[in-house]
């Protein structure tokens, strides 16, 4: 049983933003393999409603801006129902990353993380043929100015480096035809005009979110060779092409494994880096040939697997700031609705490096101990000893409860340790920690203030940085 619910809980925090052990208790009533086959096919239909948001955050209804659209995001990822679909949309915003400088339109980039939720446990086929149409995409990588006579390659060599394929899987005749392939797919002129008049606003109600249309007219209809394919090709051709490759299975394969089992080396180093585990990369390529390119059969196999199941990986990946962030408010539960609290929220995540929809470059955020340094971690100290200070949230108060009542009358400073460790998730953490924790349990103090004060210890400690 012990096993089976540390299995259960190490599975929430890469499936989702991770659970206190009195929820992952409640899960073993089911078999693991069906919680992953739920996890799965889940989506949010109890999330809310955009009409919470509007009540408490109008802004964020809006999305008069990025931030607002941030903070949307943020009050799902805190109150879904359906974890992994706000999990994987995550893992893509990282991959495909667009943001504020060019975007502008907190509207749009919402779409796309809503993009990301519909298509993103589905056939890479489709996800990459969505993304091509996606605005967001087409103004960050300058998609509107790619036409017949005179092409832009950043869509094609972005789709082709950092989307699918990865550095030295192409050439550069390749990119060409691929940005020759995607002439013509633009959004709506009159829409592009608002956007680079910066008047796009219909405030109260919310922004304008512009959209996709095919130019025909700007649409290069020749022969293109591509890949060593050759033929009237489009954009659809093309992203048929690259998902039927080895390569751009490798390539997803690794990001899978990378964020969602054990960190990898930032991604520039891949192309002269072997993988952590080839093995498992391995299986997972395998795995993306026999379910047709579909990135939620990969990951059922992923989190069934007995790489992912291995002790050995537990606690071994870095925290990504909102997953950071997002996991610990999700245990304390002060936000079951929308609160003027989330704007420093936001800004929180943001100095611990992470602001959501605006990634620093086209490759995303670099991840793993790149996360930490000096001033993100003292950021995330503080966050961490700050709500688990206060008193009174209904989160920390059924944990509280729990410990003491696991531990039952006149516990000892080793038993009340271990308790509030099994409780955050099953956490081991090194003897230093151990003896600083041991140490609180032994304070005369009433049980219920020294059970805090370990919890809060333990949040603000360095394993609690560890997924």
């Amino acid at each position: 049983m012990k096993k089976d619910i540390l299995l259960m809980a190490h599975l929430m925090r890469r499936a989702g933003f991770g659970e206190g052990m009195g929820e992952s208790n409640l899960r073993l009533l089911k078999d693991y393999d069906d919680v992953v086959d739920e996890l799965i096919q889940s989506e949010d239909v109890e999330w809310m409603g955009d009409s919470m948001v509007r009540r408490f955050d109008d802004e964020a209804s809006g999305m008069i801006n990025p931030p607002g659209a941030a903070r949307n995001w943020i009050y799902q990822m805190l109150t879904t129902k359906a974890p992994l679909r706000e999990k994987v949309a995550l893992f893509w915003h990282g991959i495909f990353a667009t943001g504020t400088p060019k975007v502008i339109n907190g509207r749009v980039l919402s779409d796309q993380i809503e993009m990301f939720r519909r298509f993103g446990l589905g056939k890479l086929d489709e996800l990459l043929l969505q993304l091509g149409m996606n605005p967001a995409m087409i103004v960050w990588l300058d998609n509107q100015d790619n036409h017949k006579d005179a092409i832009n390659e950043n869509w094609g060599r972005e789709l082709l480096e950092l989307f699918s394929m990865g550095v030295g899987n192409y050439s550069e005749e390749d990119i060409k035809e691929c940005a020759r392939a995607f002439t013509g797919w633009s959004i709506g002129n009159e829409d592009y005009m608002m956007v680079r008049a910066l008047r796009d606003s219909d405030w109260p109600y919310g922004r304008i979110a512009y959209h996709f249309e095919y130019n025909k007219d700007e649409h290069d209809f020749g022969s293109k060779t591509f890949l060593g394919q050759t033929g009237n090709f489009g954009g659809e051709d093309i992203i048929g092409i690259i998902c039927q490759q080895e390569s751009t299975a490798r390539f997803i394969s690794r990001h899978l494994y990378h964020f969602f089992v054990e960190d990898e080396p930032p991604v520039p180093s891949w192309a002269f880096t072997p993988p952590q585990n080839p093995r498992a990369i391995d299986f997972l390529v395998q795995t993306y040939f026999d379910s047709d390119h579909n990135i939620g059969e990969m990951l059922r196999a992923l989190f069934k697997s007995d790489f992912f199941k291995s002790d050995s990986i537990r606690f071994a990946k870095v925290k990504g700031p909102t997953e950071f962030v997002v996991g610990l408010l999700r245990i304390t539960g002060e936000f079951d609705r929308p609160k003027r609290e989330m704007l420093p929220v936001y800004q929180q995540i943001k100095w611990m490096g992470q602001e959501l929809l605006n990634p620093p470059s086209v490759e995303g955020w670099h991840q793993g101990m790149e996360w930490i340094d000096t001033g993100a971690l003292v950021e995330r100290i503080n966050f961490a000893s700050e709500k688990f200070g206060e008193s009174g949230k209904s989160g920390i108060e059924n944990i509280v409860a729990m410990v003491i009542e696991r531990c039952g009358d006149e516990p000892d400073a080793v038993d009340l340790v271990d308790q509030c460790l099994w409780a955050l998730g099953g956490m081991s953490v090194d003897l230093d920690t151990r003896l600083a924790l041991g140490n609180l349990a032994r304070q005369d103090v009433n049980d219920h203030s020294k059970v805090q004060h370990i919890l809060k210890s333990v949040v603000s400690s360095k394993e609690f940085q560890l997924a």
